[in-house]
């Protein structure tokens, strides 16, 4: 989730996400050196339709006097030898 206010923490993240079903995590990414939240976060459903439920119902909702917004994550792989620039 991008876009996150600074103010949310981890707690708002399970209480605004837990009404459409388990939770397996929920994570705010924070600076390393900061310990403070960068603004984005991760919450991970035990239901592939919980976790669509929620992204179709929260995604562009204000949380902390921000707007939302709700994707699937995705993941980042290792490019291929041949397809980096040297």
């Amino acid at each position: 989730m991008p876009r996150l206010s600074f103010y949310t923490t981890h707690k708002d993240l399970k209480r605004l996400f837990s009404p459409f079903g388990a939770i397996t995590e929920a994570r705010l990414v924070v600076d390393s050196r900061t310990q403070r939240p960068k603004g984005f976060g991760f919450v991970s459903f035990e239901s592939d339709v919980d976790a669509q439920n929620a992204m179709k119902a929260m995604n562009g909702k204000i949380v902390n006097g921000g707007i939302i917004f709700v994707e699937v994550a995705k993941t980042q792989t290792p490019q291929d030898d041949n397809d980096t620039l040297r």
